[in-house]
C-alpha cells in the first residue's frame, strides 16, 4: 500500500533537470510575500461567493412531476403515456426531455410486466452509449413510475420507413452499423434486447439511431445462457423464441437481419394475414429475395436469417464482429461510426429543440394531460418499485461544478497586475451528446402486434 505514496524527489542542482518546464521567474520587487486578502477580495476583478452550506455541500437533485411542464403527447400505450417535457427546475432548467408515464396498477397485475419495467429502469442506468438511449432521471409518485429520457427530435425509423416506403442500400448500411454497434455492446453486458423493430429506433436531431425501449431485454445471458420467455414482436422474432426451445443472444441477430429486410423492401421477410400464419411462414417459409438487392446485401440477409441459431452470422464467441467483417460493411470505418464522425444520410428538418414535427400528429395534436393518480396501493406494492430514483451522472457533474473565482494574484500593486490563465480546458467527450431527444414507446406487452397505426 505505501507504494502508492512514493514520491520520487529530485535534488534542485540534479544534472540533466530541464528547470523550463516546472519553474516561474518572479522580480522579488514585484512579488508580495505578505498580501492584503482583503484588499484583493474588493478589487474589481475579484467574484466573491457567499459560503453557505448548500454551496458547500450541495444535496443531492431531487425531482418529481412538479419539475417539469408536459409540452406535448408523443405516444400511447397500455401502460401509459410518453410526454414531450421541459424541466423547470435546477441546473438544466429549460431543457428539453421525453417523460415516459407508467401506472404502478397496470403493472403489477403481472409478475412478468414488473420485472420487465424493474430490468428496464435498470438497463437504462447502466448502459451509456453513442446509439442509445440515455436516462437522465427516474421518479414515483404513489401510483405512477417516471422515466425522464433525453428527447430525440427525429422520430421513429417506423415513421421514415411509412413515409419513404424503403430505404437505399447506403441509407440502411449506414442505420444498420450504428444499430449493430449498440446490439453487440448490450450483449458484452450480457443483455439481450429482443425487440428490435422500427419502432423501437429513433433519429436525434443530427440523424443518428438511438435503441429505445427496453422493457422486454433479459440481463444475465452469457454464450452458454438460455432463457425461454416467448416476448418481442412476431414479425421480427427468432424461431428459437416462437419454439420455447430456449433462445440467447442470437435472436438478436435474426431481428437484424429481419429489420434490414424490411428496410430494403418495405416490409418484413415474414408476414401473413394472421398470427397463426405468420409464425408458420416463420417456422417453414421460403425467404423471397428480390432480385434488386446487392448480392453483399443478399448474402447478409440469407446468413442472419437461418432458423437455427448455431448456423446464424454472430451466433460464435465473437458476437457482432463476425458481422463488421461481412462484406456489406466493406465501404464502412467503424471508428467513424463509433465516434459519430460519419455523416448521418438524412438529417431531419427541425425548427428548434423542441420540435416534434418527425411524430405522428395523432398524438402530439392532444392535449398533454398527466392523469391524476387514482388508484391507492399498498405499502407492499410499493415496496416492489424501492431504488426506483435515479440522476444521471452528467446532472450531478453539473450539480457539483466548481464556480470559477476570478482572482488576482498576489502581487504588490493591484491596479497594474495583469491576469493569466494557463489552465487548458477539459478534453470533450465525442459520445456526450445533448442536442435532441426523444422517447422510447410506452408499451411493455409480452407480443405486440404491429400496424400502420402503431403506438408508442
Amino acid at each position: 500500500m505505501a507504494g502508492i505514496f512514493d514520491i520520487e524527489l529530485h535534488d534542485p542542482d540534479s544534472p540533466g533537470r530541464d528547470e523550463s518546464d516546472d519553474s516561474i521567474d518572479i522580480d522579488p520587487n514585484e512579488y508580495d510575500p505578505d498580501p492584503n486578502v482583503n484588499a484583493i477580495a474588493e478589487a474589481e476583478a475579484t467574484d466573491s461567493v457567499p459560503l453557505s452550506e448548500k454551496v458547500v455541500n450541495p444535496a443531492n437533485e431531487r425531482v418529481g412531476p412538479k419539475d417539469f411542464e408536459l409540452r406535448k403527447v408523443l405516444g400511447k400505450g397500455g401502460y401509459g403515456k410518453v410526454f414531450q417535457v421541459c424541466k423547470l427546475t435546477g441546473t438544466d432548467a429549460g431543457k428539453i426531455f421525453a417523460m415516459k408515464v407508467l401506472r404502478k396498477a397496470s403493472i403489477v397485475r403481472n409478475q412478468k410486466d414488473t420485472a420487465h419495467t424493474k430490468a428496464e429502469r435498470s438497463i437504462l442506468e447502466a448502459v451509456k452509449h453513442p446509439f442509445i438511449v440515455d436516462l437522465k432521471y427516474a421518479f414515483q409518485t404513489g401510483g405512477k413510475l417516471y422515466l425522464i429520457l433525453e428527447y430525440l427530435s427525429g422520430g421513429e425509423l417506423f415513421m421514415k420507413l411509412e413515409k419513404d416506403g424503403m430505404l437505399l442500400e447506403e441509407v440502411a448500411r449506414f442505420y444498420l452499423a450504428e444499430i449493430t454497434l449498440a446490439l453487440e455492446h448490450l450483449h458484452v453486458l450480457g443483455i439481450i434486447y429482443r425487440d428490435l423493430k422500427p419502432e423501437n429506433i429513433l433519429l436525434d436531431a443530427t440523424g443518428h439511431v438511438k435503441l429505445t425501449d427496453f422493457g422486454l431485454c433479459k440481463e444475465h445471458i452469457q454464450d452458454d445462457t438460455v432463457t425461454h420467455t416467448f416476448c418481442g414482436t412476431i414479425e421480427y422474432m427468432a424461431p428459437e423464441i416462437l419454439t420455447r426451445s430456449g433462445h440467447g443472444k442470437a435472436v438478436d441477430w435474426w431481428s437484424l437481419g429481419a429489420l434490414l429486410y424490411d428496410m430494403l423492401t418495405g416490409t418484413p421477410p415474414y408476414t401473413g394475414e394472421n398470427r397463426k400464419r405468420t409464425i408458420e411462414r416463420i417456422m417453414k417459409g421460403r425467404l423471397y429475395l428480390p432480385p434488386y438487392l446487392s448480392s453483399d446485401a443478399r448474402d447478409l440477409i440469407k446468413r442472419l436469417l437461418k432458423r437455427y441459431p448455431h448456423q446464424r452470422l454472430g451466433s460464435s464467441p465473437e458476437d457482432g464482429l463476425e458481422i463488421r467483417r461481412h462484406c456489406f460493411f466493406r465501404s464502412i470505418n467503424w471508428n467513424d461510426i463509433m465516434s459519430r464522425k460519419a455523416e448521418a444520410p438524412f438529417k431531419p428538418k427541425l425548427k428548434g429543440a423542441d420540435d416534434t414535427s418527425q411524430f405522428d400528429t395523432k398524438f402530439t395534436r392532444e392535449t398533454p394531460l398527466d392523469s391524476p393518480e387514482d388508484t391507492a396501493l399498498s405499502e407492499s406494492v410499493n415496496q416492489v418499485f424501492a431504488g426506483f430514483t435515479y440522476v444521471a451522472p452528467s446532472v450531478l457533474e453539473e450539480m457539483y461544478r466548481p464556480r470559477v473565482i476570478k482572482a488576482r494574484s498576489p502581487r504588490k500593486g493591484l491596479a497594474g497586475s495583469q491576469g493569466h490563465s494557463y489552465l487548458s480546458p477539459p478534453l470533450r467527450n465525442p459520445f456526450d451528446r445533448h442536442e435532441s431527444n426523444s422517447v422510447p414507446q410506452d408499451e411493455m406487452m409480452d407480443v405486440v402486434q404491429p400496424s400502420s397505426n402503431h403506438q408508442l
